[in-house]
């Protein structure tokens, strides 16, 4: 039985782990609008710099034995990989976009859209409580991007095409992790640099690679440094997301997510002063209800099946 130093000391290490993920969860999303906002460093670029920092990142972790990497088929993770090129870039568009809290809000569309993917793709089935939670979601999310004075057409395509792509993106992670039985590190561990090779490919088309705008124009050591920064932290998103889960459970991850997003809303305005109407203040609360009453009624579902599964002889 474990001793109380012993209880104490791993509640610590949890503390720590969460307060990590907090600081650089938030972080990133402040670090990449100050990025695009001070420095217009081009979006699929740096989108390019996190893949690859997260990929030498996960390199050094499987040499220090954090976790062991698995042969995998390359055509078995292809779709997977350009999935994952296109949440991470349309997401980035999004933020590059919107406010702040039109950002912080459209991905909580997620949610619905996984489920829609789910019920008409995988015939997944969800309780009415469940589906109910996604019309005050949904509705937030209209209130909150109508009133919002910053709204313009091209940064809610961006919003829609980040949340669809992140919600194939999601559905197919869990798919892939089951079908070739891998853990979340493995399978991100050959995801970024075929996502890298991809991104590699598709940049000079898009975005200027030499000249000035592009990754490898005249930027000062400040924009650089900073870009750096933006990747390393990512990594470290990626890294304290997957031991946050391996150490405690998906769910005390997902309701640490309700503080985070509360926290990164009321960061965006105080720090980029983006406006705030009362309409889009009661869009934000009717959301976080419609995520919170979702996350309760999703543990309650989680507990009446595992009662059901101690009690069965």
């Amino acid at each position: 039985m474990a001793s109380l130093a012993d209880r104490v000391r791993g509640n610590g290490r949890i503390a720590a782990g969460l307060l990590l993920n907090l600081l650089v969860s938030i972080c990133i999303v402040f670090l990449n609008k100050w990025i695009y906002v001070h420095y217009g460093f081009p979006n699929m670029s740096l989108t390019l710099v996190h893949f690859v920092v997260t990929w030498l990142g996960l390199y050094v972790c499987q040499k220090l034995d954090i976790f062991a990497p698995k042969s995998l088929p390359p055509s078995k993770l292809l779709l997977l990989a350009l999935s994952f090129c296109g949440f991470v870039v349309f997401t980035n568009l999004s933020l590059q976009n919107n406010t702040i809290g039109t950002y912080q809000l459209a991905k909580a569309m997620t949610t619905p859209v996984i489920i829609v993917i789910q019920t008409l793709c995988y015939k997944k089935t969800f309780s009415t409580k469940i589906r109910l939670t996604l019309i005050p979601i949904t509705l937030g999310v209209i209130l909150n991007s109508y009133y919002d004075v910053k709204f313009n057409f091209l940064g809610t395509v961006f919003a829609a095409l980040g949340v669809l792509v992140t919600s194939l993106y999601q559905v197919w992670v869990g798919a892939k992790q089951h079908e070739l039985q891998v853990n979340s590190m493995q399978l991100l561990y050959y995801q970024a640099p075929m996502s890298s090779a991809m991104l590699l490919v598709a940049v000079p088309f898009f975005e200027p690679v030499f000249a000035e705008g592009g990754i490898f124009g005249p930027w000062s050591v400040s924009a650089l440094l900073m870009v750096l920064l933006s990747g390393v932290i990512a990594f470290m998103v990626n890294l304290s997301i997957y031991w946050i889960i391996g150490n405690t459970s998906p769910v005390t991850y997902n309701m640490f997510g309700h503080f985070k997003f509360c926290i990164t809303l009321f960061g965006g305005y105080v720090l980029f002063k983006d406006p705030l109407s009362v309409n889009q203040g009661l869009g934000m609360l009717c959301t976080l209800f419609g995520i919170l009453a979702y996350t309760h009624f999703k543990l309650s579902e989680q507990e009446g099946s595992k009662s059901k599964l101690v009690q069965r002889p």
